[in-house]
């Protein structure tokens, strides 16, 4: 069964969602977002996704006390993003609890730091290739570029892991677009690719389970209602 991994980004030490990686269009879900991952551990969910929304615009990290405090009170494994920037950031988000370490934006304005990032920590560094229209966009979505994700990816063999966010998706409950993510799959297949951006149901998670992909990243879908606590404890424990 394919990994489900629920998000939680932190603004301002809450959780909240953004539409489309607007800043401006931000909801917040719950004051403190340890609760949040508290009802998701509870689902039997084994990994989380966070991210520090407020630091992707620092180009450092801002809510380390927030992943401290959930590495704390929960055994969730958390992959953490948002302003790894540099090696010494890289380690203070392990130092606070963290598994695995998201990084995007060096990966394109850095490639040599990035190999070098991955020959030291292995597979705990996870590449964020995230895009629109199939161009990498960095400095927390509001940079665009004209790296395609394909061509990123292609320039770190060896990686075990790349999220792969559809900006256009993000928060707007439409659906994934499939054959995106089946094809860098299948362009790559040492690499996990993870889908992260549009899921609505539990009907996309399963279609794309039956595609053979790997791992995907549900946020907004929980928070609005769509997909329910129970939904996910079904989909998990039907794959045990």
């Amino acid at each position: 069964m394919i990994n489900i991994i629920p998000a939680i980004d932190i603004s301002g030490g809450k959780c909240v969602r953004l539409t489309k990686g607007d800043y401006s269009r931000s909801k917040t879900y719950f004051d403190d977002p340890v609760q949040a991952a508290s009802l998701f551990e509870d689902c039997g969910v084994r990994r989380l996704h966070l991210v520090d929304l407020d630091g992707a615009k620092a180009a450092s990290p801002v809510n380390l006390d927030v992943l401290e405090r959930i590495a704390s009170k929960t055994n969730l494994e958390i992959e953490f993003g948002g302003g790894l920037k540099s090696r010494d950031s890289i380690k203070s988000a392990f130092g606070s609890g963290a598994g695995y370490a998201i990084c995007g934006s060096i990966a394109v304005s850095s490639p040599e730091i990035f190999r070098e990032w991955i020959g030291e920590f292995g597979n705990r560094i996870i590449l964020g290739a995230d895009h629109r229209n199939g161009f990498v966009a960095v400095n927390g979505w509001l940079d665009d570029t004209r790296t395609s994700v394909e061509s990123l990816i292609s320039i770190f063999p060896g990686l075990r892991t790349v999220i792969c966010t559809d900006i256009s998706r993000d928060g707007m409950l439409q659906g994934t677009d499939a054959g995106f993510y089946t094809s860098l799959q299948d362009r790559f297949p040492e690499t996990d690719i993870i889908v992260s951006g549009g899921i609505s149901s539990t009907e996309d998670i399963m279609a794309l389970d039956r595609l053979g992909l790997r791992g995907v990243i549900v946020g907004k879908a929980i928070y609005e209602g769509r997909i329910n606590p129970e939904d996910i404890k079904k989909l998990i424990y039907h794959a045990v």
